[in-house]
This record gives structure tokens, sequence and C-alpha cells, in this order.
């Protein structure tokens, strides 16, 4: 924060490390809102930037995998889909999972790819990885769209329970700054990040029930399975959806991990951002 550094000279401002254990200041957060939306659209505006398609490719990615998961798992690999089109089931995960994926890794990268407005000026470096995600958001609503129009090709109508769909949306977006702060702290010490992220993601992927239902997972395990704060995303996401299945309780366990998990990184970007503008 700035204060004057002696009585005698008000003029003179010296920039010094916020002091404290809060892991936000909300004052300056919302002085620096203007920057917030300027990164923000920034981001959106180099993303599609000289590309032919546009957003047509917030489309293309999530629908081109659910066709090649459709046929591995769903046609050749017989996974059940808890009674649901194979396609709209995986779908309907593959949204939060995409938006997931994007956030997290645009939020790991996104203190170094900042770096040289990060050594030049002060403001809350929080900014950095939040507005990361904000292009994420906008292709999901984009592809939520199709999500509509493929459960209405499937006769498929959604219930009272898809106004909750923002919550699992925002869920979703706090998992990925839960663990993107984390990791775009490290990264700025470590460029190793770099390259463990996409290993790491891949796994994630896995372990999270994108492809497969969690009925395949043993009642005794579930709770702890749960501890993947992803799994109550995508299982809350179909639920609100697709229905089908009762309200998943392991919901709760997810949102305790990504609490945990996202208060964990703010402490820790807030500890280590005052040396971001040393050794970035």
């Amino acid at each position: 924060m700035a204060f004057p550094s002696t009585m005698s000279d008000p003029l003179v401002r010296r920039i010094a490390p916020a002091r404290g254990w809060l892991p936000i200041h909300l004052d300056e957060m919302w002085a620096a809102r203007e920057l917030l939306y300027f990164l923000v659209w920034r981001e959106v505006k180099v993303r599609y930037k000289q590309t032919a398609f546009g957003i047509g490719w917030a489309i293309a990615q999530p629908f081109c995998t659910m066709v090649v998961i459709s046929i591995v798992f769903g046609r050749l690999g017989r996974l059940p889909s808890d009674g649901l089109p194979y396609p709209v089931f995986a779908y309907a995960a593959l949204l939060p999972w995409q938006l997931f994926a994007f956030a997290l890794t645009e939020s790991s990268q996104s203190v170094v790819a900042n770096q040289r407005l990060i050594s030049k000026v002060y403001f809350p470096r929080l900014i950095v990885p939040i507005a990361s995600v904000g292009v994420g958001v906008i292709d999901f609503l984009v592809s939520f769209v199709v999500l509509l129009g493929l459960m209405a090709y499937y006769g498929l109508t959604p219930g009272l329970a898809v106004l909750t769909v923002p919550f699992w949306m925002l869920l979703a977006v706090l998992t990925a700054l839960g663990a993107g702060l984390w990791l775009a702290a490290l990264n700025v010490r470590y460029r190793d990040i770099r390259y463990t992220l996409p290993l790491l993601t891949q796994l994630w992927l896995f372990a999270t029930p994108v492809a497969y239902s969690m009925s395949l997972v043993p009642s005794e395990w579930q709770v702890w399975y749960a501890l993947n704060p992803m799994v109550g995303v995508v299982e809350s996401f179909r639920w609100a959806l697709l229905g089908g299945r009762a309200f998943p309780a392991t919901v709760w366990v997810s949102t305790a991990a990504t609490v945990i998990a996202l208060v964990g990184g703010l402490f820790y970007f807030r500890r280590t951002e005052r040396t971001f503008a040393d050794i970035i």
C-alpha cells in the first residue's frame, strides 16, 4: 500500500507490501476495479484476435471432445450414463470441466505472463489471476447454449434445479482459482510449473467423473473421492440440468475442499506477492 514516507514531505509516497494477515484488501480491489475490467477485456480481444473461427472455438473444443468420448467410452466402452443419452451426459460434464481447466491454466500462468506490468507499477496483484479467468466464463456461456440445443434434440427438459447452474459455475471458477493461486505464486520462482500443469490437468480429468458416472465408484469410497472439488461440481451440474439421480450429497465435501484450497491459496499468494517484482 502507499503512504507518506515522512511527515515533512507529504508529496513523497513509498510503495510497501501490505501488512497483516488479511488475504484480500477489499478497498484496494475496489479502487482497481477499472484495471480489472481492462485486463479482462484485453484477454478477450487477444484470445480471438486474427482467428478465422473466432468465438466458434468455444463451441468446437467441448463438442469435438464430446464426440470422441461418446465413441470411445459410450459406444465402445459401454460405460453407464445414468439412463441418459451419452452425448448429453458427457457434454454436460465437459462444460464445467473446460471452464475449470481453462481458468486453472490461465491463472497459473497469469503472473509470469504479466511480468512487465507487475515489475513497473503497483496494483493489487490478485487482480491478475482473477482477470485471466474472464474469457473462460464467456466461452462457457457460449457453449452452454449448445448444451441446451443438444438437450432439446434428445427431448430433455431441465427443471427448476437449472436455477442453481450459476452457483456450480462459480464453484468451478473458485476451484480453479484456489489451485491457480498456489501455482501462480510457485510459477514465479519455479518455472517447472508450466511443464507440470498439462500433466496435472490430464490426471485431474481422469480423477473426475466426466466420461463415467459417479455410480461406478464404490459407495464406501465416494466421500474420499469427493475430496476432489471437481467431483461435486460435475455431479451437481449434471443434476441441475439433467435430473435423474438425487442431489449429490458429496457436493458438500467438494465445496469444503474448494473453500480450504481457495483460502489457503489466497494466504499463500498474499504472503509471496511482495517478492514477485524482484524475482520475476
